[in-house]
């Protein structure tokens, strides 16, 4: 049976949420934050990066939610969660697995430090809230042509976007400019493979949202 060594405030939700929609079973082995919120010393046990999520499956050992996905979907997907490979969908969905750590999240991040940095920050924060703004009104216009970033269909791309977009309405705010991805965060939280994730490992929130 998969493990998955979930930490609390984490990207580990993606991973659940995943094997929820699949149907693939799993064991949950849960992990708190310390004060500091640095995860704990016990998962560098499991992967020597001491960082969740991780899975483990038989021989294989893997960290990275975005690895993860495209690792149960070829594994144990059966042609759900991810378009038909080379289709236009496909592109999409392809461009918003990678794109939701690649480009979105790093913005929200340096959001979150510049916030704790006082004065220090302040040079910084004009440029930062431009960059969001850009990137929450590409997000809004994709959402303006398709309900789901790759076609009519939930995907494990939306699922890997579902958590910068909930730390960018904690973080920068979805005000009225935004009433696409509003109501796409609020469509997320309504599918019932989300749901019971949380019911199991509690409330999908980012630390320091």
């Amino acid at each position: 049976m998969i493990e998955v060594h979930h930490l609390d405030k984490s990207r580990s939700h993606r991973v659940l949420w995943a094997l929820e929609e699949l149907g693939v079973p799993y064991r949950l082995v849960r992990y708190q934050r310390l004060p500091s919120m640095l995860a704990p010393p016990e998962l560098k046990a499991i992967h020597p990066l001491g960082k969740s999520p991780v899975i483990r499956d038989g021989e294989v050992t893997l960290a990275e939610s975005g690895a993860i996905l495209e690792y149960l979907i070829e594994r144990y997907g059966e042609g759900r969660l991810s378009p038909p490979r080379g289709s236009a969908e496909w592109v999409r969905y392809t461009y918003f697995l990678h794109y939701a750590e690649g480009s979105l999240m790093p913005q929200l991040f340096l959001k979150l430090v510049i916030g704790k940095l006082g004065l220090l920050g302040m040079p910084a924060r004009g440029f930062v809230k431009k960059s969001i703004e850009t990137h929450l009104a590409f997000l809004e216009g994709e959402l303006a042509r398709r309900p789901f970033f790759a076609g009519d269909e939930l995907t494990a791309a939306d699922i890997q976007m579902s958590y910068p977009l909930i730390a960018a309405r904690a973080r920068a705010g979805l005000d009225e400019r935004y009433p696409q991805l509003s109501s796409y965060v609020e469509r997320l939280e309504e599918q019932p493979g989300l749901r019971r994730a949380i019911e199991k490992a509690g409330p999908l929130e980012a630390p320091g949202g």
